[in-house]
């Protein structure tokens, strides 16, 4: 589809684009005190569901501000095993995935995060 097409389209359905606005994220900030380690995946074979599962939480900005969205995945199928949107990046949010991934999946041999 061509770009003339798109804004045609575009204009048709009154749709526009919104516009990223570079505002101050809080996000996490490492805790000096505690180790870092090496990079313990690379080059492991993922051969079966439950060998390694991983999570993180990334910022989904809306028009009132932010949300946030914690998931814990399964590396060998790629599936969200559990997923929560919350208004606050606080402790319960990720505990709360994590508990419900454990509960439907069990326990993961390897679990990955940051």
């Amino acid at each position: 589809m061509s770009l003339n097409t798109v804004t045609s389209y575009r204009k048709e359905l009154g749709l526009r684009a919104i516009l990223a606005v570079r505002e101050p994220i809080s996000l996490t900030q490492a805790n000096i005190a505690h180790p870092k380690y090496s990079y313990k995946l690379r080059g492991l074979d993922i051969v079966r569901a439950n060998q390694v599962w991983s999570t993180d939480i990334t910022y989904i900005k809306i028009a009132g501000g932010m949300v946030y969205l914690a998931a814990v995945i399964d590396w060998y199928s790629k599936a969200v095993l559990s997923w929560r949107i919350s208004n606050t990046m606080d402790t319960a949010l990720v505990m709360d995935v994590l508990d419900e991934a454990l509960l439907k999946y069990g326990k993961p041999e390897i679990f990955n995060t940051d």
